[in-house]
């Protein structure tokens, strides 16, 4: 299941891992982009942190975890093809995480509640 964050990061967890991205939305409002600053793997992110940041022609915008856990995986294809994301944001995550508490998730949104919320 894919949840989405008031500040547009998703997480789609499968077992006791969670992919985090930028939602399509997010991508689209910053149109090309051109950098994806990703931490390393082992670091430890903490839900409503920054944990790296997106830049596109247009501006840059700070990555905040939707949740807690060690970063397991970064997507190595964003740091020579950051356009990934401009063309599927749900495939194209940015980094894989292993859960520390998956309580957060019920703070999250699903998708239809958040494309409602981004029409």
């Amino acid at each position: 299941m894919t949840y989405f964050s008031e500040s547009h990061e998703y997480v789609r967890v499968e077992g006791e891992f969670g992919y985090v991205g930028i939602s399509d939305y997010a991508q689209k409002q910053l149109g090309n982009i051109v950098y994806v600053d990703m931490p390393d793997v082992d670091d430890d992110v903490e839900v409503g942190e920054v944990f790296g940041a997106v830049e596109s022609v247009k501006a840059a915008s700070d990555l905040l975890s939707p949740v807690s856990g060690t970063v397991v995986e970064v997507n190595e294809s964003l740091e020579d093809s950051p356009e990934l994301i401009n063309q599927d944001a749900n495939e194209n995550w940015i980094i894989k995480v292993k859960l520390s508490d998956p309580s957060e998730l019920e703070s999250l949104m699903d998708e239809d509640t958040y494309n409602s919320k981004n029409q």
